[in-house]
């Protein structure tokens, strides 16, 4: 008889998703003698609602959430210990009983370009199809070429990169940092600067949950937890929580921190709300101490929330 792994961990079941879990758990047995040994830590593959919807983009069934409920769900029933998420797929309020103690550091926070024909996104002609599943995405790309067309593209990375080999468009984008860790870094044409593509909240972060009660996931994930990249996630997700945006809202935000650790350290955020036609931008900055960081975030979803006006951030919003 197997014994029962001493940890558990719950995941989507996507190459993305396991690339992501493989590397905590590597980390955790490098981290904790115990857990190296074999069969201590076993993976359990949890179906989401966001995985089983392909047919419709995400912001017609709900956005966040979609990939996590189920797992949380596993979660508070005791079936798995931890669960390892793509930061920017985590709702900023979590379900009674789960925290998030550990957010590794951060991988590339850039949006890559891959085009079929066309390398980058200025060179694409007019009229050219852009397949991408994120509104925030689309809507950046039509307010610099509102000439391009944008379509729904979902799937994971292999199939959307199937989808642009057989010409169901000319180009699609996706986060560098996915590229990265699948090894796939290559595939990308160019890679868009923040400046000209703002990313999405906590793009490129990978966070671990448990539930608040499990003091040995808590010491397990410790070491893991790199606290510059939560503490630029906490700002962004600071921001979005402030929002409160609907499904229908593409918004970005991206927070740096320069010296940290030290008594000159400082926060810089820029985040932007925008219509998924790319008509209508409104975007902000701050500056800050560490002390201030969240606060940062708070503040600037509330101006662009004053500036946009509550019609911006209902669903019927176009």
């Amino acid at each position: 008889m197997t014994p029962k792994p001493k940890l558990m961990i719950g995941t989507r079941g996507s190459p993305l998703a396991l690339a992501q879990t493989h590397q905590v758990r590597d980390l955790l047995a490098a981290a904790h003698p115990e857990l190296s040994e074999p069969g201590a830590i076993g993976i359990e593959i949890i179906k989401t609602t966001g995985d089983a919807i392909l047919d419709r983009p995400l912001a017609e069934v709900g956005g966040k959430g979609l990939f996590t409920k189920e797992i949380d769900e596993a979660m508070l029933d005791g079936r798995i210990d931890i669960a390892v998420h793509s930061m920017k797929d985590v709702p900023t309020y979590l379900p009674p009983g789960i925290v998030l103690p550990c957010v590794l550091e951060r991988e590339d926070v850039r949006d890559a370009f891959l085009g079929r024909d066309h390398p980058t996104l200025e060179s694409l002609p007019t009229g050219a199809v852009v397949g991408t599943s994120s509104l925030r995405r689309g809507a950046q790309i039509l307010a610099m070429r509102p000439d391009l067309k944008v379509v729904s593209f979902r799937g994971n990375v292999q199939t959307r990169l199937d989808k642009l080999a057989k010409g169901v468009a000319d180009a699609t984008m996706l986060a560098k940092a996915g590229l990265n860790r699948l090894g796939m870094a290559d595939k990308a044409t160019s890679v868009l600067d923040v400046e000209v593509m703002l990313p999405a909240v906590a793009q490129g972060a990978v966070g671990c949950t448990c539930r608040a009660d499990d003091e040995q996931a808590h010491r397990w994930m410790a070491p893991l937890h790199h606290a510059e990249t939560s503490l630029c996630v906490d700002v962004e997700r600071a921001f979005l929580a402030r929002l409160d945006g609907s499904c229908r809202t593409p918004i970005g935000g991206l927070a740096r921190v320069s010296d940290f650790g030290t008594a000159n350290a400082r926060v810089f955020f820029r985040g932007m709300v925008i219509r998924p036609d790319g008509k209508v931008l409104h975007q902000t900055t701050r500056e800050g101490t560490v002390d201030q960081a969240v606060a940062l975030g708070e503040d600037a979803g509330a101006e662009l929330l004053a500036k946009a006006g509550p019609d911006f951030f209902t669903c019927g919003a176009e």
